[in-house]
């Protein structure tokens, strides 16, 4: 990109932009010399963020987004060219919601079909309505938040696993199309990171508390993980495990696959016990 980097005065679209992973994204964006359009499904929380962004200097905007509908996602894009006065030249697919803690079969549909719709769909409509842009753009750069449950397989989190592969394939593959031109794909799969999913998310009491301390206790910082996927983009990296833990499963995955899955079984079994 002629030397300059992608998150460096972009004009940028976060969804999930609320809290957490986005609203860290969308306040890095700016620290960068960037403009923002904050989405999410609470405008409330959006504006919270927007707030957050001009008081310590920068230019963003707040829309509320439901990315599990097309149109809305669409509606975004052309918001964004009448904020930025032109096509925004990075997207960041990051709006997600958590199901879990109990096994297939148990969990009801209704929120598999939940979890695919904000998770899954929501980012291939990010993708969908966005790449093209990018592509008539010439230049720009997608971040889509996959989560190390996109290869860990951890028991108990049938959709959330389901949805994040995805995401990671699907960032894949756009990656491989958008090789050798000026548009680059990050794919950010951490482990913990301290932000609201696991309270906000359709979760059972037992799991959901574990998972509140587990993030307490090992989880990185939002604002870390945004920094270092940014980062990551600049360089044209695919592949982001910004933690020592997502980077070990990683490994463990791929040189003892059978090995690991029992294990991983042992493991929820055991901390079931305990609790």
């Amino acid at each position: 990109m002629s030397g300059k980097k992608i998150s460096h005065n972009a004009s940028a679209v976060v969804t999930g932009a609320g809290s957490g992973i986005g609203r860290a994204f969308a306040l890095e964006l700016a620290r960068r010399g960037g403009r923002v359009l904050c989405a999410d499904i609470n405008l409330a929380t959006a504006q919270e963020t927007v707030e957050m962004v001009k008081a310590q200097g920068g230019r963003a905007w707040a829309m509320t987004c439901d990315v599990g509908v097309l149109a809305r996602v669409e509606a975004l894009a052309t918001h964004a060219e009448q904020c930025f006065g032109g096509p925004a030249d990075l997207v960041i697919n990051n709006a997600g919601v958590g199901v879990g803690g109990k096994t297939i079969g148990e969990i009801p549909i209704e929120d598999w079909h939940w979890t695919v719709g904000v998770n899954m769909w929501g980012v291939v409509h990010g993708c969908h309505v966005f790449a093209p842009r990018l592509r008539a753009l010439g230049r720009g750069g997608i971040i889509n938040v996959c989560s190390t449950a996109s290869f860990a397989a951890a028991p108990l989190m049938g959709p959330y696993n389901l949805t994040k592969a995805a995401v990671l394939a699907l960032s894949e593959t756009l990656a491989a199309e958008m090789a050798g031109t000026n548009i680059h794909v990050t794919a950010l799969c951490p482990t913990f990171v301290k932000t609201n999913i696991v309270r906000n998310g359709r979760i059972p009491e037992s799991s959901s508390k574990m998972g509140q301390r587990l993030m307490e206790w090992t989880g990185h910082s939002a604002e870390s993980v945004a920094k270092t996927a940014l980062n990551a983009l600049d360089r044209d990296q695919l592949y982001v495990l910004p933690q020592i833990d997502a980077r070990l499963i990683w490994r463990m995955k791929r040189l003892m696959p059978s090995s690991y899955t029992r294990g991983a079984g042992l493991l929820q079994r055991l901390a079931n016990r305990s609790l």
